[in-house]
């Protein structure tokens, strides 16, 4: 399975005329996993296009959008979600947190993120649902990025949830300590 996860600037002050033309041109072949527009560290003239499948044109295809005047674009591959190719649909909080690494350490940051979950997602305080971690393509450096996109409810859930249950709290703390840095830019789905 392949990601592309791009950030573009759209002309103007706003993202509008951007999304217009994504809806109206796609990406194919590849599909919208989901677009995105910013809350916090994302530009208003931003927008934040996740796709899939046969995703190596897709930077061409947006970079060259009469209504986009820049765009970034990283290649990746799913850890250990998602398992499968489908759309996000659901409304809510989508955080997208990039984590610098050795890329030696990627199954372990993938196998601690996965034990984490089982108690994170679960409980009553908050409702939070990993969608994906990803990892990047393009391995030939010794560093590089990963990128965890995480579904809140909302505002309230994100803040509850930077306490979690202790069995997540122990494993998100080995994934911190084979994490070189990090940023998070909150997101909204565009439907």
């Amino acid at each position: 399975m392949a990601y592309a996860f791009t950030r573009l600037s759209a002309r103007g002050r706003d993202y509008g005329a951007a999304y217009r033309a994504l809806q109206d041109t796609g990406v194919e072949p590849a599909g919208f996993w989901g677009v995105f527009h910013g809350l916090f560290g994302v530009a208003s003239n931003e927008l934040i296009v996740v796709s899939y499948g046969d995703v190596d044109n897709v930077h061409d295809a947006i970079a060259g959008m009469d209504e986009v005047v820049a765009a970034n674009t990283l290649l990746l591959e799913p850890t250990v979600r998602p398992t499968e190719y489908a759309p996000r649909t659901r409304e809510g909080l989508y955080v997208f947190r990039f984590f610098e690494v050795d890329h030696k350490d990627v199954d372990e940051i993938a196998a601690l993120s996965f034990e984490a979950w089982k108690t994170f997602e679960n409980v009553d305080q908050y409702q939070a649902e990993p969608q994906g971690l990803f990892r990047q393509q393009d391995t030939t450096a010794p560093t590089g990025r990963m990128l965890l996109c995480t579904w809140y409810d909302g505002l309230n859930s994100w803040q509850a949830s930077r306490t979690p249950p202790a069995t997540a709290i122990e494993n998100f703390r080995q994934r911190h300590t084979l994490t070189k840095g990090t940023v998070a830019y909150a997101t909204r789905l565009l439907t």
